[in-house]
Protein backbone atom coordinates (compact mmCIF):
# COMPACT_ATOMS: atom_id res chain seq x y z
CA UNK A 1 0.00 0.00 0.00
CA UNK A 2 2.20 3.07 1.63
CA UNK A 3 6.31 1.39 1.04
CA UNK A 4 8.69 3.49 1.50
CA UNK A 5 12.39 1.48 2.16
CA UNK A 6 15.54 3.10 3.19
CA UNK A 7 16.06 3.95 -0.35
CA UNK A 8 14.54 6.99 -0.64
CA UNK A 9 15.34 8.49 2.98
CA UNK A 10 19.58 7.58 2.34
CA UNK A 11 18.77 9.56 -1.38
CA UNK A 12 16.76 12.22 -0.09
CA UNK A 13 19.21 12.93 2.83
CA UNK A 14 22.34 12.75 0.09
CA UNK A 15 20.65 14.80 -2.77
CA UNK A 16 19.84 17.65 0.63
CA UNK A 17 24.09 17.65 1.56
CA UNK A 18 24.72 17.42 -2.58
CA UNK A 19 22.51 20.56 -2.51
CA UNK A 20 24.03 22.54 0.35
CA UNK A 21 27.31 22.15 -1.13
CA UNK A 22 25.85 24.38 -3.90
CA UNK A 23 28.75 23.92 -6.06
CA UNK A 24 28.69 24.14 -9.91
CA UNK A 25 31.78 21.66 -10.33
CA UNK A 26 30.78 17.89 -8.86
CA UNK A 27 30.82 16.20 -5.59
CA UNK A 28 32.48 13.25 -5.21
CA UNK A 29 29.99 10.78 -3.98
CA UNK A 30 32.38 9.04 -0.94
CA UNK A 31 32.19 13.05 0.78
CA UNK A 32 28.54 13.05 0.25
CA UNK A 33 28.31 9.31 1.56
CA UNK A 34 30.86 10.23 4.68
CA UNK A 35 29.01 13.70 5.62
CA UNK A 36 25.23 11.45 5.61
CA UNK A 37 26.53 8.12 6.88
CA UNK A 38 25.12 6.11 3.81
CA UNK A 39 27.53 3.69 2.85
CA UNK A 40 29.36 4.48 -0.23
CA UNK A 41 27.85 1.36 -2.37
CA UNK A 42 24.63 1.62 -1.67
CA UNK A 43 24.34 5.46 -2.52
CA UNK A 44 26.19 4.43 -6.04
CA UNK A 45 23.25 2.22 -6.87
CA UNK A 46 20.73 5.30 -5.79
CA UNK A 47 22.73 8.29 -7.40
CA UNK A 48 22.77 5.64 -11.01
CA UNK A 49 19.12 5.18 -10.67
CA UNK A 50 18.78 9.39 -10.28
CA UNK A 51 21.17 9.59 -12.87
CA UNK A 52 19.50 7.63 -15.23
CA UNK A 53 16.25 9.23 -14.70
CA UNK A 54 17.52 12.88 -15.30
CA UNK A 55 17.96 14.39 -12.19
CA UNK A 56 21.45 13.93 -11.48
CA UNK A 57 24.66 14.08 -13.92
CA UNK A 58 27.94 12.99 -13.57
CA UNK A 59 31.64 13.20 -14.27
CA UNK A 60 34.01 10.39 -14.31
CA UNK A 61 37.94 11.19 -13.67
CA UNK A 62 40.01 12.81 -11.01
CA UNK A 63 37.53 15.68 -10.41
CA UNK A 64 34.59 13.82 -10.85
CA UNK A 65 31.47 13.25 -9.26
CA UNK A 66 27.99 14.22 -9.01
CA UNK A 67 25.65 17.30 -9.54
CA UNK A 68 22.18 17.88 -10.14
CA UNK A 69 21.19 17.77 -13.88
CA UNK A 70 17.97 20.10 -12.81
CA UNK A 71 17.62 22.78 -10.49
CA UNK A 72 16.98 21.15 -7.04
CA UNK A 73 14.76 23.76 -6.55
CA UNK A 74 12.47 22.01 -9.45
CA UNK A 75 12.68 18.66 -7.79
CA UNK A 76 10.25 17.43 -5.30
CA UNK A 77 10.85 14.52 -3.13
CA UNK A 78 7.64 12.78 -3.94
CA UNK A 79 9.67 12.52 -7.60
CA UNK A 80 12.58 11.01 -5.85
CA UNK A 81 10.46 8.51 -4.13
CA UNK A 82 8.10 7.30 -6.48
CA UNK A 83 12.03 6.52 -9.43
CA UNK A 84 13.27 4.54 -6.54
CA UNK A 85 10.16 3.11 -4.61
CA UNK A 86 7.26 3.20 -7.94
CA UNK A 87 3.90 5.06 -7.53
CA UNK A 88 3.12 5.39 -3.70
CA UNK A 89 -0.20 4.08 -2.54
CA UNK A 90 -1.32 2.61 -5.90
CA UNK A 91 -3.22 -0.25 -4.50
CA UNK A 92 -4.78 2.08 -1.43
CA UNK A 93 -8.19 1.87 -3.06
CA UNK A 94 -8.59 -1.51 -2.70
CA UNK A 95 -7.78 -0.98 1.31
CA UNK A 96 -10.31 1.46 1.89
CA UNK A 97 -10.72 5.53 2.09
CA UNK A 98 -9.21 6.00 4.99
CA UNK A 99 -5.86 4.37 3.16
CA UNK A 100 -6.41 6.29 0.01
CA UNK A 101 -7.07 9.46 2.48
CA UNK A 102 -3.68 8.40 3.77
CA UNK A 103 -1.66 8.11 1.28
CA UNK A 104 -2.57 11.50 -0.26
CA UNK A 105 -1.93 13.18 2.59
CA UNK A 106 1.94 11.82 2.42
CA UNK A 107 1.85 12.51 -1.65
CA UNK A 108 0.73 16.10 -0.95
CA UNK A 109 3.27 16.37 1.73
CA UNK A 110 6.59 15.02 -0.47
CA UNK A 111 5.32 16.79 -3.60
CA UNK A 112 4.92 20.00 -1.80
CA UNK A 113 8.82 19.72 -0.90
CA UNK A 114 11.49 20.14 -3.08
CA UNK A 115 15.37 19.20 -2.22
CA UNK A 116 16.41 23.03 -2.42
CA UNK A 117 13.88 23.31 0.89
CA UNK A 118 14.88 20.43 2.95
CA UNK A 119 18.80 21.76 2.05
CA UNK A 120 17.32 24.83 3.55
CA UNK A 121 15.92 23.84 6.37
CA UNK A 122 18.40 21.94 6.97
CA UNK A 123 21.05 25.22 7.03
CA UNK A 124 18.73 26.97 9.03
CA UNK A 125 18.31 24.04 11.60
CA UNK A 126 22.06 23.74 11.92
CA UNK A 127 22.55 27.66 11.87
CA UNK A 128 20.03 27.47 15.19
CA UNK A 129 21.86 24.80 16.77
CA UNK A 130 25.32 26.69 16.31
CA UNK A 131 23.61 29.41 17.84
CA UNK A 132 22.54 28.12 20.93
CA UNK A 133 25.72 26.01 21.84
Amino acid sequence: MLVITTKSPYAVRALAELARRGRSAPVPIGEIARARDIPVQFLEGLFATLRRAGILQSQRGVKGGYNFARSPSEITVLEVVELLEGELGSDAAESGPIWTEAVDAVRSVLAGTTIAELAEREAQAAGAQMYYI
